[in-house]
């Protein structure tokens, strides 16, 4: 035996053999992701030396920039998925409309939505870049999919996972029965169990939340966050870490691995938007696999996964991480969010303090 360690199809065969009804198609297509995975791992290794950093002029229906590398992520999460009859339909952060499957393949059951390339601004100045995915059983399996088979609850999904491009590269996963996480040995190009059974404590030290949009945040956020800093002589009676990487994989990685609270809250900046992760293929997923690692996920005011969207690139507001944390921040949005939050250790000259 080449190593002693379970790799990833075999993990996906064990899981089966617990379900005799399944058809194995859903391991085929976890498969096929796996691979694009693979690959998008050695574009981002390789980066300048094979010339795909850097953006164009070109943008998506959010008037965000795309790069080269995002473009060649969502070309390999295609071209690996939409020949092997799994898929009725894909959805990328890519495209504003979902992608049909060519005619010349078989159509599936199920459905795919997905980031390519999460985090990709970080990728010029070398920091973790991931790849989110979910996926959905069809509303009309074997059929081309509608836009409208996408807008589906959280709930609803068979798989969810990511997968993290850093000193290592790594694919974690939930099928529903627990999170677990695969670490790439590109010598063999296989990936390997080497993280089972994943939990986020209840409790946790540490938060992450971008404080340049403090002037934007609502009462419960601001009182939560000055609360926070306030350390072992405020009302929490403890020093809090705050950290930021402005990559939602990179964040919820983190999150998985030490425990913690991320928060990318609604906020005032834009009242338009209810948040700026998508649903769909960003908060969906993560959520997922936080409730599957025994952790919380919630808008600030309700369960993620009990959403249910209206829209393909639907945003949303979005708390996970440790329960205790993220029932605290609820809390206070059901119960101090109807005021200006006035922190009284800080006052009007608290360092998260929105002036007039």
């Amino acid at each position: 035996m080449l190593t002693d360690r379970t790799t990833l199809t075999q993990f996906l065969i064990e899981e089966r053999r617990r379900h005799p009804e399944a058809s194995g198609e859903l391991n085929a297509l976890i498969l096929d992701i796996a691979l694009a995975c693979k690959a998008i791992s050695r574009a981002v290794a390789r980066g300048a030396l094979d010339g795909v950093l850097g953006g164009n002029a070109k943008s998506n229906g959010d008037g965000e920039a795309h790069d080269k590398l995002r473009r060649v992520a969502n070309h390999l999460f295609l071209r690996s998925s939409e020949w092997g009859g799994h898929l009725a339909g894909m959805l990328s952060e890519q495209s504003e409309i979902p992608y049909a499957i060519p005619a010349q393949y078989p159509k599936g059951g199920y459905l795919l939505a997905f980031d390519p390339l999460d985090g990709a601004s970080n990728i010029d100045v070398n920091v973790a870049v991931g790849s989110i995915f979910s996926i959905l059983r069809g509303r009309n399996p074997h059929s081309d999919a509608t836009p409208g088979d996408f807008l589906q609850d959280g709930d609803c999904q068979v798989c969810a996972g990511y997968a993290i491009y850093g000193p290592s590269t790594m694919l974690v996963l939930t099928v529903g029965t627990g999170v677990h996480g695969f670490t790439l040995d590109p010598v063999l190009g296989e990936f390997f169990l080497t993280h089972a059974n994943l939990r986020i404590p209840r409790e946790t030290s540490e938060f992450s939340i971008n404080a340049s949009n403090s002037r934007f945040w609502e009462p419960a956020v601001k009182r939560y966050v000055d609360e926070c800093l306030a350390g072992e002589t405020g009302p929490r009676g403890k020093d809090f870490n705050m950290r930021w990487i402005a990559s939602l994989v990179a964040e919820t990685h983190r999150v998985l691995m030490r425990g913690g609270v991320f928060l990318d809250p609604r906020d005032s900046q834009e009242p338009g938007k209810p948040g700026r992760l998508r649903l769909l293929y960003e908060a969906n997923p993560i959520a997922f696999i936080v409730e599957q690692a025994q952790g919380r996920a919630s808008t600030g005011r309700e369960r993620v996964l009990g959403v249910l969207p209206e829209a393909l690139h639907e945003r949303i507001g979005f708390v996970f991480g440790s329960c205790d944390e993220v029932e605290r921040v609820e809390r206070y949005h059901r119960d101090h969010n109807l005021r200006e939050y006035d922190a009284p250790l800080f006052g009007v000259r608290g360092l998260f303090h929105a002036t007039a």
